[in-house]
């Protein structure tokens, strides 16, 4: 994840296009205090009146995302019988409303700077949050609680409301300057900001670690099969190969290129290849032929 010290942001936004830069910039997008001439600078496409539209192709493909995501919640719909459907179609819908915000933020589409603070607050809120459910999308497998059930459904969104919430506030409060608690990250040369760095680079990781951990456990001990397996790990390379693209290869892209387009294009492709490979990893373990898992009866 690049070479920086603990909670600082300056090398991450000089090297690549992260929503959070939009609220470390003074001047509330990609553009900060961390562009100089050694870094290429995301240019896009010209529009009218000087204004330009950056990473074109993550937006096309946050479209299509779109579109992929909504195909899968209406196959989620069609499996009556499958353990933690709607747990699922909660995880797709987190996963939308993050493409729905990536058009606005990693896409550097023109908006007012306070909108723009807006939607990255959203979006990385969702990030947050939408991790947390697919951790708790691994534990509903275990049938600890009935799935589909008002207080599953409950015990979810409830618990991804509270880091939606507190994920947002934190993120609009340092880029709407509320309180000016967070003013110091955007002090030079580190952008150091902690609580965001907790909550944006690590703690989605641990959330994704533990759902690898937990279906792993699922799948092989309990299921006693090993073909999903195949599924879920071509769902986690390919979304490494994304942070890969994005936080190491993005700036030699963006230097390819001319400024057209960066990592952040290849990112969003991945994620969503991976979150397609994990939907098929969960569809592959729900199918009527697996064996059902007997309550409180775990290794």
């Amino acid at each position: 994840m690049g070479s920086t010290q603990f909670g600082n942001f300056h090398d991450f936004c000089r090297d690549s296009t992260l929503p959070i830069c939009n609220l470390l910039s003074d001047k509330h997008s990609q553009s900060g205090p961390w562009d100089n001439s050694d870094n290429c600078q995301l240019r896009g496409i010209s529009l009218s009146n000087g204004k330009r539209l950056g990473n074109l192709g993550s937006i096309l493909l946050c479209a299509i995302a779109i579109l992929a995501s909504m195909y899968l919640l209406y196959r989620s719909e069609r499996k009556r019988a499958a353990v933690g459907r709607r747990e699922m179609q909660v995880f797709l819908l987190g996963y939308i409303v993050i493409s729905i915000c990536e058009i606005f933020t990693v896409g550097d589409f023109p908006l007012n700077s306070t909108v723009r603070i807006a939607f990255t607050a959203i979006h990385i809120g969702f990030i947050v949050a939408t991790t947390w459910i697919l951790m708790l999308n691994a534990i509903v497998g275990y049938q600890l609680l009935d799935d589909g059930t008002p207080l599953s459904l409950a015990l979810v969104v409830g618990s991804a409301a509270i880091l939606l919430v507190g994920t947002g506030y934190i993120a609009l409060d340092t880029g709407l300057h509320w309180t000016g608690y967070w003013d110091s990250s955007y002090d030079l040369p580190k952008n150091r900001h902690i609580a965001l760095y907790v909550l944006y680079q690590l703690a989605p990781l641990v959330f994704l670690v533990a759902y690898f951990v937990l279906e792993a456990v699922l799948v092989i001990r309990i299921l006693g099969e090993t073909r999903p397996m195949l599924y879920l790990a071509s769902a986690v390379i390919l979304f490494a190969a994304g942070q890969v693209f994005n936080y190491v290869v993005s700036k030699y892209i963006c230097d390819g290129t001319s400024g057209k387009i960066d990592g952040a294009l290849f990112e969003t492709l991945f994620t969503l290849l991976a979150v397609v490979m994990n939907w098929v990893f969960w569809s592959s373990i729900t199918e009527d032929d697996w064996p059902t898992v007997p309550p409180n009866q775990f290794p």
